[in-house]
């Protein structure tokens, strides 16, 4: 067994970086987590061109997943359009839904055990 001919389990399987599967097994996978913060300037484009979903997000900081739920109410304040079976968002909708957002915005409010802003007893 401790011949020079004979290989040790790692070498007869090969190294893990020879294992891969090919391409057409792996599944096609969503990154659906936050997108990096937008590289452009909202304000600079003008009104009449469209961010896909993934800029969208990254300018209003929500997922993709967000935006997805969100187009599935009609009545959200964040308006978008289908353009060849893809969703695209104006720009002049993104910056009315975030101006909404900064209006609409609560100032902290302290919470007590009463609920009328007396204190809670010691």
């Amino acid at each position: 067994m401790n011949g020079k001919d004979e290989k040790t389990p790692i070498d007869a399987l090969g190294a893990p970086s020879s294992r891969k599967t090919p391409p057409a097994t792996k599944r096609c996978r969503k990154n659906r987590g936050m997108p990096p913060p937008a590289t452009f300037d909202i304000d600079a484009l003008p009104g009449s061109s469209n961010l896909t979903a993934l800029e969208a997000a990254a300018v209003i900081r929500r997922t993709p997943g967000a935006l997805e739920q969100w187009r599935r109410d009609s009545n959200h304040p964040l308006k978008w359009r289908y353009v060849d079976g893809r969703p695209l968002y104006r720009v002049d909708a993104v910056r009315d839904y975030l101006a909404k957002c900064d209006k609409t915005a609560r100032t902290a409010q302290t919470h007590n055990a009463h609920g009328d802003g007396r204190g809670a007893r010691p």
